[in-house]
């Protein structure tokens, strides 16, 4: 038997698959569900990765974009590289990098394209201004699971919302140098 390693889905680590193997490709199952599908590649002692695969790893560690072996011959869509090496530059550009590229797996690769087509365009290329076109392309806003993943960063334990304190109003106004309109 020719032996080539496959990197695993992060989300699939420490827990039983079943892998199918057919003359054309390779299918991974979990729960009932394809987790992941390859080419089949013959031959032996290579390695093939998935960088989509790798993305929710990038959220804890952003440095990996830029050393880690999923990520060293990605070849991302010409706007999406673009911005990539324009954020390479730029203090926190991996972590902003590490935004996009989640969006891939909310969006798909050609919106993501798309909207860091039309940031380049518009002569930024920040990860907001990614996120905000992405929204905005959004009939209901943004996604789910993009909202979920913002709620998450919101909340912070031991963290309390500050409360609006309308009695005040009154005790402001009086102190206001504007004279308060009196006309019905």
């Amino acid at each position: 038997m020719r032996v080539s390693r496959r990197r695993r889905a992060s989300g699939t680590t420490g827990r039983p698959v079943e892998i199918r193997a057919y003359a054309d490709r390779i299918e991974i199952w979990q729960d009932g569900q394809v987790v992941g599908r390859h080419d089949r590649v013959f031959g032996r002692d290579r390695t093939v990765y998935d960088p989509l695969h790798y993305i929710p790893v990038l959220a804890r560690k952003p440095g990996a974009l830029r050393n880690g072996a999923p990520f060293k011959d990605w070849e991302l869509p010409p706007a999406m590289r673009r911005i990539r090496r324009k954020l390479e530059r730029v203090p926190g550009g991996d972590r902003q990098m590490v935004e996009i590229l989640a969006a891939l797996l909310t969006d798909g690769v050609e919106a993501v394209e798309a909207a860091c087509a039309e940031a380049l365009g518009q002569g930024v290329h920040s990860a907001d201004v990614v996120l905000n076109i992405l929204a905005r392309r959004h009939a209901g806003g943004v996604p789910e699971a993009r909202r979920s993943r913002a709620a998450r960063a919101d909340c912070h334990p031991g963290r309390v919302a500050p409360a609006a304190r309308v009695s005040r109003d009154g005790w402001l106004r009086s102190r206001s140098p504007i004279a308060p309109d009196t006309t019905p």
